[in-house]
Parts: C-alpha cells; structure tokens; sequence
C-alpha cells in the first residue's frame, strides 16, 4: 500500500531546484510521485515502503546538492533554512544586518561611479575596495551555492548571480591595473539589489502562509476538568468530562453533557451567527463559548481533531502544485543552461565585433535578468493564498489539482439530505394500519435503527426512550434495516420493500410525499404495519446557492435516494430542475458516470456513506463537513459548515485562484522573452536588470496575495 511523506527541503533557490530535486525523487524505484513546492520547501512523496524508504530520499537530496534537515516544522509551515542568504525563503534566511552592510558600501560605490563631479583622485581604488566585501561577503553564499551545485554537474540561478559579479568584479580589478573601465559599481549594485529582493520576497511568502498559521494559533493549550482542575490539552482523552466556562474556546471536539449556551463557529466555519448547543449537542474544539458553562465530553482529542484536520488538510493542499505548473517546472529545469548558452554567444558575438568591454556589460545582464524565480514561484504562491483564504471562509480545498478541477467544473450534482436539507431529520406523524398498535410499531422500528447514524434512522430512534432486545440487525444500504425484535422478524425502510401497502399506509405515503416528507414503513411477519413520515427541512440558505451555481453557468442536477415527489418538492423549492430519485448508491455512482461519459465536468456534493461512490467517481467530490468522515475522506474539497453557498464559494476562489496563477505564469514567461534579447543586444545595463529581476518575483508573490481579499458569503 502506498505511503505518503512530506519532506522540508533546503537549499532551493529557483524553479530549476525544485524541478531538479522532483526528478530526482521521481526517478527512485518505488516512487510513484514526487511533487516539490518550491514557496513551502518541501517535498511531497508517494511511494511503496516494501520498495524504498525516507534515509533514500534524504541520501538523492543530498546527492543533487540539498539538504533534508532531522525535523521538519513543526507547525505545517515551510521550515527555515538556518541563515543561508543564497538559499532564502524567509526572512531569517537573509540576515538584515548583512544586507545594511551591502546597502551602506553599495550606496557611495554607486554615486561615485555615476557621477563624474565626485570621482577624486585614485576613486577607483576606492570604489574597488568598498564593492568588494560586498561581492565576496554579503554575495558568499551565492557563490557558496553555485560551487555546491557545480559539484552535482547542476546550474541554478546562483550560478547565474556568481557569473555576472564575479565577471563584472574580475574585469575591474585587471582594469584597475591593467587600465580601462571598471564595473565594480555594477556587481555591488547586483548583489545588493538581488538581497533586497529576497529580503522582501521573503515577507511576502510569510505572509502568503499567513491563514495556515492563524488556524494553527487557534489551537487551546490548556483545559480545564470538570472538577476545575487544569490539565494540558496534550493530556486530554476521550471520554473525559471537560468544563468550558463563558468566553473560553472549546478545548477538544465533544458531546455537551451539561448546560446551554451559544458557540461562535466563525473561526472554522466562516459562519457569524452563533450556534445554539445544549446537552447532545457536538461542539468543536477552538471554536468560543458565549454567555453559558458548558460540561463537554471529549469525543476526539490530539491530530483526530476537526481543527488538526483541518490544519492537515490545508498543509497538505499548500505542499501540492497544479498540473498547469508542470510546464513552468520543465521549463525551468533547462532554463538555466540555456541562459548560460545565451550569455557565452553575447560575449563572442560582441568580443568579434571589437567591442569586448560592452560585451561584458551585456553578458552580465544576460546572466542577471534571467533568473527563473518567478517560474517557480508562479503556482505555489498562488495556491498558498488561495487555500489558506478558502480555510479561513470554511473551505478545504484538497490539492492543486483539486483548484483545477474546480475551475473545469460545469455540471454539480447535488445530494438531498443534509446537504440541500438541514439532516436533521424529525418525526413527523405515524399512521398504522388497523388494528396495530402505533406506539408498538415505533418501538420495533426505533429498535431496529438504534444503531444506525443515518440521519432518518437517528430520527426513529431517538423518539422512542425504551428499545427493545433486537439481533441479527442487517443494513440495507439506500432502503432500510431488518432484523429480530423480541423475537419478531422485523423491517423498516423504504416503501417498496414491501410488495404491497394497505389502502391506509399508501394514502398515508402519498400525502407524506406530496408534502415534501420521507415515507418510512415498518413492518414484521412479512407484512407492513405502520408507516412514518419524516420531515427534513430544507435549509434557508440552499435556494439562493442554487442560484449562484446557475449563475456561473453550471447545471445543477438534485440526486436523492427518496420518492421522487419528495425530491420534486424539494427541488422546486430551491429552483433546481433536473431531479434524479429513487437511487441507491451505486444509483448515484452510476448517475455521476452518464454525466461524465456526456461529456460533462462534474462536481458532486455529498455528506453521507452512501455519497461516498459518487463523491469517488465524479471530477470534483465536495464533502459537507457536517458529514460522515467516509464522504470527507472521499471528496477533493470540503465546506466545514453545512452552508450550500460555501459551495458557489469554493468554485468562485477556485477560478480566481486558477486566473491568478494564470496570470503569474504570463508575466513571469513574457518578462523573460522580452528582457533576454533586450539584455543580449546591450539595451539593458545589469543593474537594471538586477532591479528587474527581483521585481519580477515580487510581482508574482504580490499578485497571488491579492488573493487574501477574496470575500466569500456574508
């Protein structure tokens, strides 16, 4: 069975690291997929533990010239990489007193080169020596990483910087002797400006990983037991009876077992109005108790959490990239060389023409404004952003490839029960047939569904307090239960299990379904006895989401295991036209299948096991978090609150993240087509191209984190 590890990487620089070090891994015997977010600096790995393991993928890192560090972070975000100026990703990566070194000699470097007024006697000497710690010191680890590089037969864009200041500082210094024009301003000026740019790069990335750790932080680091003591979080099992008091945050996922008050959801569910909660009511860990105590029975502790998992969910989506990276990512890899290729043929071609000095000048900007940092960061920034936005307004979006099935999407099948209807399903009426006993009747059916979570049967059982001695209890899954009942063979389910109703039960029936109602019968000895009418309400929100699915275009299709009147009832209250009822699971897969085999993109939103086929089978599986865990585990994306419209939300972030990377993948490609012949024609000094470079690359970060303004449902 095929294993998962995310690996922190150190040591990338570019797009043309990460695709190296992705192939690499992918190469493995075993490896089935190697995945490399060059914005997180980790590696995503699937493969076979019988065929390969991790001390494998930490011996290839190392051998392509990388690092995978003993521990990686410990809160889901990209790790640090311990001072490497070179290798930076964050901010400690490029230590600010080392760049106010490089600011402070690069300023009057610059003035005294530019301007002719200020150059004194023997300047040159001067400027030589103010430019050159800067090259060799506050640039060290530039040239540290290309010689590491070099030594694995690999060119990155450090190897880019070291060849165009250390071409520029060489030729200088034999001027300086040897006489001629020295470009000593023009490697101080580099490097200065590429530091910078990481510098603020940097910071922007932090920022982009912003939500991932706002939702770590919401995690409660102690709780309080219900005789008042205090105990780490860490240390709380399941089972135990916590007390939550006014205004504190919910420790664990639990059952309230004492008390009544209001739980703000917002921090997870992107929902404002406060849930009211009472003794059975589940509460969610991080989320705040309002004006009441509360006694709450741990259900899930410590990574089984809703908030771990969701933590999980989204860390795992912001490791991932898209397939529309795939091309940046080869194109990358080759990049370098290339450009290396370019800046040599620059320098002969101006070396023949007799003009050797400027063709100096245009091989160093060459070298300079090719840097493929953009590339790489194109898609991962932007996928940062956007699942992080998603997390904060209650949507899971699973992986990149999940953000680009979103965008395709154009038909959304949606389940009835508990995903159009609130779930909560209650017991509307009971008519037995003559001459039985109806409250007989509910007990052997609420007997029968005693064991079931399926929210029609939680609705039987919970209505009758004294069930009676039941065995040989067997689920019909998409119709019903049987089973033994103080000795009786019993049945409760859907109508056409049996093969005939009384007059009464099929009036009855009728009347539930023309009423928008779930006709359930019981029956035993082989004939029905009683039929109950269940109500779902349909939630107040479903109508005006199925109106904004509509108005991006998608057609949206209603699938329900139950009589088609229910369904019609339902579906003209919300103003969906295309009703499929009366299907079982396999129904559901099967009706996800012909829309895909017609040619459609289809998104199929579900809560339930009986989803879990069709959530599978269809392009995009969208689970509602107030769902069973088997349809979250199935499904690409997940809404936590059991709001339809966060739905119509995850479609519209998912093509306005999809657009931004777009975008970021354009300007990063016509940047470069456009500066490359600029530069190798001598219309591009390198110190603009060095300012160019970097801005590039903010650019990329700073479009994807427009992203954060992204507003979902009010």
């Amino acid at each position: 069975m095929a294993e998962t590890v995310v690996l922190p990487v150190e040591g990338m620089t570019c797009g043309a690291c990460s695709a190296r070090v992705g192939r690499g891994l992918s190469d493995l015997a075993g490896v089935d997929s190697a995945v490399v977010n060059l914005a997180t600096e980790r590696a995503t790995v699937v493969f076979d533990p019988d065929a390969v393991d991790v001390d494998a993928f930490r011996r290839t890192v190392a051998s392509l010239g990388y690092r995978v560090p003993d521990e990686g972070p410990a809160d889901g975000t990209a790790p640090a990489t311990g001072g490497d100026a070179g290798a930076a990703p964050s901010g400690r990566d490029v230590p600010t007193v080392r760049l106010l070194v490089a600011v402070a000699l690069t300023v009057p470097v610059f003035l005294v080169s530019m301007v002719p007024a200020w150059q004194f006697d023997g300047w040159r000497w001067v400027v030589g020596l103010l430019a050159t710690p800067v090259v060799w010191g506050s640039g060290l680890d530039f040239h540290r990483a290309t010689l590491r590089n070099l030594r694995h037969r690999a060119t990155t864009m450090d190897t880019l910087v070291t060849l165009g200041t250390v071409a520029a500082w060489a030729w200088s210094a034999r001027a300086l002797v040897a006489g001629g024009h020295v470009y000593f301003e023009t490697a101080a000026v580099i490097v200065t400006l590429i530091l910078t740019g990481r510098w603020l790069e940097a910071g922007a990335r932090r920022r982009s990983g912003d939500a991932i750790r706002a939702l770590a932080g919401l995690s409660v680091r102690h709780a309080t037991l219900e005789d008042g003591s205090t105990v780490a979080v860490d240390d709380v099992r399941v089972g135990m009876r916590l007390l939550v008091r006014p205004g504190d945050a919910v420790p664990v996922d639990g059952r309230v077992v004492e008390g009544t008050s209001t739980v703000d959801e917002s921090m997870l569910t992107g929902e404002s109005v406060p849930v009211d909660v009472g003794p059975g009511s589940e509460v969610t860990g991080a989320t705040v108790n309002g004006h009441g105590a509360l006694v709450v029975e741990a259900t899930r502790v410590g990574a089984e959490t809703t908030l771990a998992r969701i933590v999980r969910l989204v860390d795992e989506a912001q490791a991932s990239t898209a397939p529309v990276q795939r091309l940046a990512d080869r194109i990358s890899a080759v990049f370098v060389p290339v450009v290396l290729a370019v800046a040599a043929a620059t320098l002969v071609a101006w070396s023949v023409a007799g003009q050797a000095s400027d063709g100096l000048t245009a091989a160093v900007a060459v070298l300079v404004i090719a840097c493929p940092c953009a590339l790489g960061l194109a898609t991962p920034t932007a996928i940062m952003v956007g699942t992080g936005r998603g997390a904060q307004l209650g949507v899971l979006i699973g992986s990149g490839e999940a953000l680009e099935s979103t965008r395709h999407v154009d038909h959304v099948v949606l389940d009835k029960t508990g995903t159009v209807t609130e779930g909560r399903m209650a017991l509307a009426s009971i008519v037995p047939t003559a001459g039985v006993d109806a409250d007989r009747a509910l007990r052997i059916a609420a007997s029968l569904e005693a064991r079931s979570e399926h929210p029609i049967a939680t609705a039987i059982a919970g209505v009758s307090e004294r069930h009676l001695p039941a065995s040989g209890v067997e689920a019909l899954p998409g119709s019903g239960v049987r089973g033994t009942v103080s000795g009786v063979e019993a049945l409760v389910g859907r109508p056409d299990l049996f093969d005939r109703l009384p007059a009464d039960l099929a009036v009855a029936r009728d009347e539930a379904l023309d009423a928008g109602r779930t006709a359930v019968v019981v029956g035993w000895d082989g004939e029905p006895r009683a039929l109950l009418a269940i109500e779902d309400r349909i939630r107040p929100t479903s109508a005006e989401a199925v109106a904004g699915l509509q108005a991006l275009g998608l057609g949206v299709t209603l699938l329900t295991g139950d009589d088609e009147r229910t369904a019609r009832t339902v579906a003209d209250a919300v103003g969906i036209d295309h009703v499929v009822a009366g299907v079982l699971p396999d129904g559901k897969d099967a009706e996800v299948a012909r829309l895909r085999d017609a040619g459609r993109t289809v998104a199929m939103v579900g809560d339930g096991i009986n989803d879990a086929p069709a959530l599978a089978r269809a392009d995009l599986g969208i689970a509602m978090g107030s769902g069973t865990g088997v349809a979250m585990e199935a499904a690409d994306v997940t809404v936590v609150a059991g709001d339809l419209r966060a739905v119509v939300d995850a479609i519209r972030l998912a093509r306005r993240t999809l657009a931004t990377i777009r975008g970021n993948l354009f300007w990063a490609f016509a940047y470069n087509a456009a500066a490359l012949p600029l530069a190798a024609a001598g219309l591009l000094d390198p110190m603009v191209a060095a300012g160019a470079m970097a801005s590039s690359s903010l650019f990329v970060v700073g479009n994807s984190l427009r992203l954060r303004g992204f507003t979902g449902r009010s």
